[in-house]
């Protein structure tokens, strides 16, 4: 028997079999797409928006007084082990809310340094620290600049050695702030409240005349030395060779430790910028200069 063949539904072929193509497609992209729309809006509204301060981590104002945080408050530090300059990496220390950034000028040697941060005080810091490990005995010194001269007066340039990377971490620090206080400060234990040793940098005060029309000098230069379990500040107010400013104190430390230099903006989510040059960095005592 011959089977007759219809050339209408061989015509419709191409058309039934794109047909069947497009069906399925559809059966696989359409469920993807409400799979995806429904990830990103579920994204949407549960992905951090404004960057939330704790109270207690606010600069203190005329308004508002800062105050140590909770006990047992840490954040884990962000390192980034890529070398800079003379040192072998650097680290956002307490986790600050506003991610830190540093640069190196071959040409200059300066360093700057951008960085928020609610204190390196209390028993916890925050602040950007360009670091490297050693052992043994330590010469550390910087010129250290602000450029903002309108800058948060608490804000802090260090030169500091720390036993870890840990916001609570034993450390010794010699600190330039905004407004001119300098002092050798130091954590003796892990997770304890901070002791500092202030240098006194005030000028105008001469013949009796009333303290109140002294001013804050700014230091030009500072130093910090490691002599076993003694640590000293040297400080260089105008230029003039650096001199010993305040008897030391005593603070042991396990090598290796981290040795090097920070920026706290001293307001959580705002950065700052500090610039420190001329830094001496050698592995032994005597050589602050």
């Amino acid at each position: 028997m011959k089977v007759i063949s219809n050339p209408l539904i061989k015509k419709r072929e191409p058309f039934f079999n794109l047909n069947c193509a497009v069906n399925k497609a559809c059966m696989v992209l359409i469920p993807s797409l409400i799979i995806c729309a429904f990830f990103h809006q579920a994204t949407a509204q549960t992905s951090p928006g404004k960057v939330e301060v704790p109270e207690w981590a606010l600069p203190g104002s005329a308004t508002h007084k800062q105050v140590p945080p909770p006990l047992g408050f840490h954040r884990a530090p962000r390192t980034d082990f890529k070398p800079i300059g003379i040192f072998e990496g650097q680290s956002d220390v307490g986790g600050t809310l506003v991610p830190g950034s540093s640069s190196y000028d071959t040409s200059t040697g300066q360093y700057s340094i951008t960085s928020a941060g609610y204190n390196v005080w209390y028993t916890r810091d925050e602040f950007r620290y360009l670091w490297k490990k050693m052992s043994g005995d330590v010469s550390l010194a910087a010129d250290i600049n602000f450029p903002d001269t309108a800058g948060y007066g608490d804000r802090k340039a260090i030169l500091v050695i720390r036993q870890s990377l840990d916001d609570d971490s034993k450390e010794a620090m010699v600190a330039l702030h905004g407004g001119g206080l300098v002092h050798l400060a130091w954590r003796p234990e892990k997770e304890a409240t901070m002791t500092e040793m202030r240098v006194d940098t005030h000028v105008g005060v001469h013949d009796g005349k009333n303290p109140e029309d002294s001013v804050m000098a700014h230091a030009r230069r500072l130093g910090i030395e490691k002599h076993g379990d003694s640590f000293s500040i040297y400080i260089s107010m105008e230029g003039e060779p650096m001199h010993l400013a305040g008897p030391p104190i005593q603070l042991p430390l396990d090598g290796p430790f981290y040795v090097g230099i920070g920026f706290c903006s001293h307001q959580p989510i705002k950065t700052d910028l500090a610039q420190l040059s001329n830094l001496v960095l050698v592995n032994t005592a005597g050589r602050v200069r």
